[in-house]
């Protein structure tokens, strides 16, 4: 099922490189993973990097999934409070459908583990309000699986603008294009899964406010499905509109309509235009910037590829600073749900 693969699966023919020295922590990091759905590449592929991490248990109500994680030291359990109660792990990461994330961001934080949690951290802006509340409580480390910040081309976008070559941010737009794939019945139900734009969109408000350092503030959405009625509820396509902090404006267009016959499962796409150059990244083509007075050029070498559970274990564990804050993840959170109600609101007119 294409939300299972790994980074490498789904963005395969990006720059993207795993480091090659392991990283030290400074004691043993015991790591479950709760649900078998999401990206658990992101969690798995790192692994051998991180030689004080052990993963011990898995759970999943599905017995294929459990089986497919079968490995010695690894122990299956069908529900998920049963392997937190009965592993207190130093790290859970959650990876289930989205219905019952929030729920599990509680149990979490009672139990005071720490967690790594695929997106959208809830569905309701009731349900995030109260997991920030239990976060905060709880004094738990947080993390999101929003890990294209870390991924070689945006962290060049970063740079670009940092560094001034394109001047003040005027315009960014954003698009992310899936193949369909099957999709498991909990996706073609909005009671548990939420919407497209917080399920897709997330990553890229992240990346728009990651690389240009700039806030959305939202002005209007929609989203729907056209065509494939076994969807349901499910959206294949919508789009967002922003304005900018600094008065400027964005957007994003997200779609399941990749054909099967493409060669990759997505085509990511970030275009930030300034008042005095465009920087761009398209997948075919990288990452490329023609600034006033100087011809167009590709940026290369990019920067060293990162991984988001190295960067989260070193923080909570090193004390390293966090290349995703909280408070980025909570504002990615907010844009995305706040989105989706508005596409809801049109939908009711």
């Amino acid at each position: 099922m294409p939300q299972t693969l790994s980074r490498r699966a789904l963005l395969a023919g990006t720059a993207l490189l795993a480091p090659a020295a392991a990283v030290s922590l400074p004691r043993r990091i015991r790591l479950a993973i709760l649900g078998l759905e999401g990206h658990t590449g992101e969690l798995l592929d790192p692994l051998p990097l991180l030689p004080d991490v052990e993963l011990v248990a898995v759970s999943d109500a599905d017995p294929a999934r459990r089986a497919k994680f079968a490995k010695p030291g690894v122990r299956p359990y069908a529900d998920h409070l049963e392997l937190l109660n009965a592993e207190k792990p130093d790290v859970a990461a959650l990876c289930g459908n989205h219905a019952e994330r929030a729920t599990l961001l509680l149990a979490c934080a009672q139990r005071k583990i720490n967690v790594i949690s695929e997106k959208p951290l809830a569905i309701t802006t009731a349900d995030l309000a109260k997991v920030r509340r239990a976060v905060t409580e709880s004094g738990i480390h947080l993390s999101m699986l929003i890990s294209m910040r870390f991924l070689p081309e945006f962290q060049a976008l970063h740079e670009v603008v940092a560094s001034g070559d394109i001047g003040d941010v005027v315009q960014i737009s954003a698009q992310k294009s899936y193949k369909l794939g099957a999709r498991p019945a909990w996706m073609k139900k909005r009671a548990t899964y939420g919407g497209t734009i917080p399920y897709i969109g997330i990553h890229l408000v992240d990346l728009m406010r990651f690389t240009t350092g700039r806030d959305l503030l939202h002005l209007a959405s929609h989203e729907t499905r056209v065509g494939h009625p076994e969807l349901a509820d499910m959206e294949n396509t919508a789009v967002s509109l922003f304005r900018l902090d600094n008065g400027g404006n964005a957007s994003f267009h997200l779609d399941y309509c990749r054909p099967e016959s493409a060669s990759s499962h997505g085509d990511d796409r970030l275009r930030i235009a300034g008042t005095k150059g465009v920087v761009e990244y398209q997948e075919n083509v990288g990452v490329t910037l023609i600034a006033e007075g100087r011809p167009a050029r590709k940026i290369d070498p990019l920067p060293p590829a990162k991984w988001l559970l190295v960067d989260f274990l070193e923080h909570v564990y090193s004390g390293k600073p966090s290349g995703l804050p909280l408070a980025d993840i909570y504002r990615a959170n907010e844009i995305v749900l706040e989105a989706r109600d508005a596409a809801d609101r049109i939908k009711k007119t």
